[in-house]
């Protein structure tokens, strides 16, 4: 299973750093993403990085403000995210894909998901 920590409320402008650790034997091997739930809302890509790091997508509203990266003799994502707007407030998923394609948007390719972690962002 995957397991995301590292949300809760900050305030507009403010930063977190997201974390999915996982007990997967796959984890290294596999491509992580992490995509996010507003209310309302249909889920949507915010990151994914390779299995090796090398290759990484962003959606355009996470340009510049927000780091995919990954340790894998730990098991664990990271997504380090800065400047964080009220607009950013939503449920943070991690999961895992056995391929990479490089779109954000195939999250069907992802067959294994952690429970989510909230993420509030206060104006």
């Amino acid at each position: 299973p995957l397991l995301e920590s590292g949300g809760g409320l900050v305030q507009s402008g403010g930063s977190l750093r997201l974390s999915c650790t996982s007990s997967e034997i796959s984890f290294a091997s596999s491509t992580v993403g992490w995509f996010r739930q507003a209310p309302g809302k249909e889920r949507e890509g915010v990151a994914i990085l390779s299995s090796s790091g090398v290759g990484r997508s962003y959606a355009p509203f996470a340009w510049d403000r927000f780091a995919i990266f990954r340790d894998n003799a730990k098991k664990t994502a990271y997504l380090q995210m800065d400047s964080l707007t009220p607009e950013d407030t939503g449920v943070y998923y991690c999961a895992l894909s056995p391929i990479w394609t490089g779109s954000l948007q195939h999250l069907s390719e992802y067959d294994k998901w952690g429970q989510g972690t909230q993420v509030t962002v206060s104006s």
